[in-house]
């Protein structure tokens, strides 16, 4: 079987260093390009990173991208000129640059996700049904752990908790989006979506939705201990795209959930 020779950006990253280890494991793939937005003077896989250009992403059928938004929006617009496939795991996004995102993918196939494993996935899934049943009688929150090193929040899994949730009612979700507060022992429930975000130690991730009546809550949750989960999530991703014509695709899409 021919290998998909595979692109990694921000390859001295977290994400990027789990990538290239379970790439490397992965006999369907065939890491051909590393990037990084300073030089770096060592090979990886016996390639050495190089900054991202229409040259260096030449051979690779596919991008996997989890950077920052700017870099991600850079990397887009290199492969809508070369016509390669970008897996976007990156969060953060404004709505002005979720919008450009979607420009793109009238050029090329887009898989974008805030979060790349299944269980997750079918959380945000199981979200939406929740909102749906539940109507307006309840209220609802989410609340998020991570490392101490994440900088963005609520991280990308939580705002995609959000619009479950604002899917479930039928609902814009930016109309939706009520405090995002930091560090907080406790928040409230409200009308709006309110979002707590907790960053401490190394927690790989741990996500919650809750819902209540005032009478009852019903929480939903998740929580990652191996942070492999989300690079082979990845690279299933990029396997997928291979056969998707230009769009922009959800891990929803991938698993086929309804």
């Amino acid at each position: 079987m021919k290998k998909i020779n595979l692109a990694i950006t921000g390859c001295m990253g977290r994400m990027g260093q789990n990538l290239i280890k379970s790439a490397k494991k992965n006999k369907a793939f065939k890491v051909v390009s590393l990037t990084e937005n300073r030089k770096i003077n060592k090979r990886i896989l016996g390639i050495r990173p190089e900054i991202n250009s229409l040259s260096v992403f030449k051979k690779a059928n596919v991008i996997i991208d989890f950077t920052v938004p700017k870099c991600t929006l850079d990397i887009l617009k290199i492969a809508s000129i070369n016509k390669k496939r970008v897996v976007i795991g990156t969060t953060g996004f404004t709505k002005k640059q979720e919008k450009l995102i979607k420009n793109y993918s009238k050029k090329i196939p887009i898989l974008k996700a805030g979060n790349m494993s299944l269980g997750v996935n079918l959380l945000m899934y199981l979200t939406e049904i929740a909102s749906k049943s539940l109507g307006d009688n309840f209220l609802s929150k989410v609340y998020e752990v991570h490392h101490k090193h994440k900088i963005d929040y609520p991280s990308g899994t939580a705002l995609m908790l959000g619009m479950g949730i604002a899917e479930g009612k039928n609902k814009n979700f930016y109309n939706l989006i009520g405090k995002k507060h930091l560090n907080k022992k406790s928040f409230p429930y409200s009308k709006k979506i309110n979002f707590n975000s907790i960053r401490k130690g190394q927690v790989i991730g741990e996500h919650e939705v809750s819902f209540s009546s005032g009478k009852e809550i019903i929480k939903l949750n998740h929580e990652s201990f191996d942070r492999a989960l989300y690079s082979e999530g990845a690279l299933t991703a990029a396997a997928w795209l291979m056969s998707k014509k230009a769009g922009l695709y959800s891990m929803r899409d991938l698993l086929n959930f309804k």
